[in-house]
């Protein structure tokens, strides 16, 4: 299965490079006023198709929303985001992701993460660890002099005020969820968001990352992100090495 997937994510990614290569392209604005692009909409499709003739499973996409009403029952689902970090795209520094991951029972048990602009490409299936394009990576770090990232696009206040808090002063910025893929190889050893995600950011990131010796903690419960609530948006978390616990 896990092959399938990356050829369906690659085939989206290459139709988003033709897109990116282009010298302009039409933006629009959602409802939420984040930006929308053709490669969006595009890659969505690819996945859409992709994903159906592999699996019998529902899909939920940023781009192909369902309503909680009707996938409150279910119990195995692919979460798409098929272009994850639009302004990234927007900006051309290559720090976007397509994001494909398979949910069953609130968890995710599948992730693929390709970035096709810097040829990064991470992968995980439960219990048969995490890769980076074909490798076998896990966060093996034991800095004491913790590395932390943030978003290029989306820092607060409050981020600022947990790194201070905890003696944090190398922050690494990274667009989109390549900051997951850098935290399951060992690049960084947290990633506090404390800001406003969607399932769909997380989800294939968040088994990556599970997969190489590190956690997503929801600053609410106190617990791993879950997947297919009501509200399809995340609390605030702290992605981290599995032996920190900072809040």
């Amino acid at each position: 299965m896990i092959n399938k997937v990356i050829k369906i994510a690659k085939d989206a990614g290459a139709a988003i490079m033709k897109i990116y290569a282009s010298p302009d392209f039409e933006i629009t604005n959602k409802e939420d006023d984040s930006p929308l692009t053709k490669a969006d909409l595009v890659a969505n499709q690819i996945i859409l198709d992709g994903l159906r003739s592999v699996s019998e499973f529902p899909v939920l996409s940023e781009e192909s929303y369902i309503e909680f009403s009707e996938r409150k029952n279910w119990k195995k689902f692919w979460m798409v985001d098929p272009l994850d970090g639009t302004k990234d795209f927007i900006d051309k520094n290559g720090e976007f992701t397509v994001n494909i991951a398979l949910i069953e029972d609130h968890q995710p048990i599948l992730g693929v993460l390709y970035a096709p602009a810097i040829n990064l490409l991470y992968y995980a299936e439960k219990g048969k660890g995490a890769y980076k394009n074909g490798v076998l990576i896990s966060n093996k770090s034991t800095r004491s002099n913790l590395i932390a990232s943030d978003s290029r696009h989306h820092s607060t206040k409050e981020t600022m005020a947990f790194l201070e808090k905890h003696n944090i002063t190398d922050v690494q910025k990274f667009g989109s969820a390549v900051k997951f893929g850098k935290m399951a190889e060992g690049v960084i050893d947290i990633y506090p968001r404390l800001n406003g995600t969607k399932e769909w950011d997380t989800a294939a990131g968040h088994i990556i990352c599970n997969e190489a010796n590190c956690k997503l903690i929801d600053c609410t419960t106190g617990k791993e992100i879950v997947y297919n609530k009501e509200s399809i948006k995340n609390n605030h978390f702290i992605a981290s090495r599995n032996d920190l616990n900072l809040f």
